[in-house]
């Protein structure tokens, strides 16, 4: 459900629309180590053109001569293609630890699919999609946080979730550090800064500002799983509205600068002035961001993204084990992938 796919996605709806052919590229299996894992997402163009990856090396390369050659230009119905089944495969197509993929390949032919992805996950939806590989037929339901791929010889059922979003209180240098670092890891970042002087000083392009006080912007974006909030102005009369509404919001984070001891008193206020109870204040990240000994704006910023990476893959991985405890669900063949 990485941002990644539906950038995937939108290249495709813009590749066939301008009249190319595109076979869409699913990994659904790995075994060993593999550098990209289960639902991985490659989009190949007539052309050669690319989108996206599935192993990082040269299986893209192969999978473009292919096409380039014409071998999928008869494509009809979604198939399966393994790389790597034999170790001297393996290291031809730069799979590392003698991985191997299983890939399901398709054709696109109707993008009304695509066009129905994205608009639901502008919206802050998860989606679940089902392709029967027999007919190419495609299904869309709503989804539920923590499912996982699922794949049985003849259906593969993949998920979209909506973008990462960071919304930060506050405009000022540490913002725009944790801003372009968000940014890097495709969040989209909103920034809520009620005082003029500091959004003057706002440098930084592909931002959204918010205006209004930041308790009423809070609430306007509808804070869900995949959104994270951090209280940056050190200004107890700004952080703590933000606070005040965060805290009780479905968002996965909730972060605020200042030290220990601001903390304490920060927490006191919430209770006694807000109503906030112990479970709603134990939330709060605070001090924001790993213990690294930061100490410049730049610094601090990698020490906050950090805890921010940590809190959501922890909070993916959980929701996983959750739901498949509840199914009873096991999954064998799915192994994490090897960093490269």
């Amino acid at each position: 459900m990485e941002s990644l796919d539906l950038r995937v996605l939108s290249d495709v709806l813009a590749w066939k629309q301008a009249g190319h052919r595109v076979t869409l590229v699913t990994v659904v299996e790995t075994w060993g180590s593999a550098p990209r894992p289960p639902g991985a997402l490659l989009a190949v163009r007539d052309d050669g053109g690319v989108s996206g990856s599935v192993s990082g090396g040269c299986v893209e390369d192969d999978l473009i001569a292919r096409i380039r050659a014409g071998e999928y230009a008869e494509l009809q119905r979604p198939s399966m293609v393994a790389y790597g089944v034999t170790k001297e495969e393996a290291t031809r197509f730069g799979l590392p630890c003698g991985g191997t993929l299983r890939l399901v390949q398709e054709p696109v032919h109707d993008v009304a699919w695509i066009e129905e992805v994205l608009r639901q996950t502008a919206a802050h939806q998860l989606v679940a999609r089902t392709l029967t590989l027999s007919s190419g037929q495609v299904a869309l339901r709503h989804a539920v946080r923590g499912e996982s791929l699922q794949f049985d010889g003849s259906r593969l059922t993949t998920f979209f979730g909506p973008r990462w979003r960071l919304l930060l209180i506050g405009a000022g240098q540490l913002s725009q550090c944790v801003a372009q670092m968000a940014q890097a890891l495709d969040y989209e970042v909103l920034v809520c800064e009620p005082r003029e002087e500091y959004k003057a000083g706002w440098s930084l392009p592909g931002v959204t500002h918010l205006s209004g006080m930041p308790d009423d912007v809070v609430l306007d974006i509808q804070p869900d799983a995949h959104t994270a909030i951090i209280a940056l102005t050190h200004d107890p009369k700004l952080d703590d509205m933000a606070l005040m509404e965060a805290l009780n919001s479905s968002a996965f984070y909730v972060g605020a600068l200042g030290s220990r001891r601001n903390q304490q008193a920060r927490k006191q206020r919430l209770a006694e002035h807000f109503g906030l109870t112990p479970q709603a204040l134990s939330r709060l990240h605070g001090p924001v961001g790993l213990r690294l000994g930061a100490q410049t704006p730049a610094e601090i910023a990698v020490s906050i993204v950090a805890e921010l990476v940590q809190v959501k893959n922890k909070g993916v991985s959980d929701a996983m084990v959750q739901l498949s405890a509840e199914a009873d669900a096991q999954t064998e063949w799915r192994t994490p992938a090897c960093p490269v």
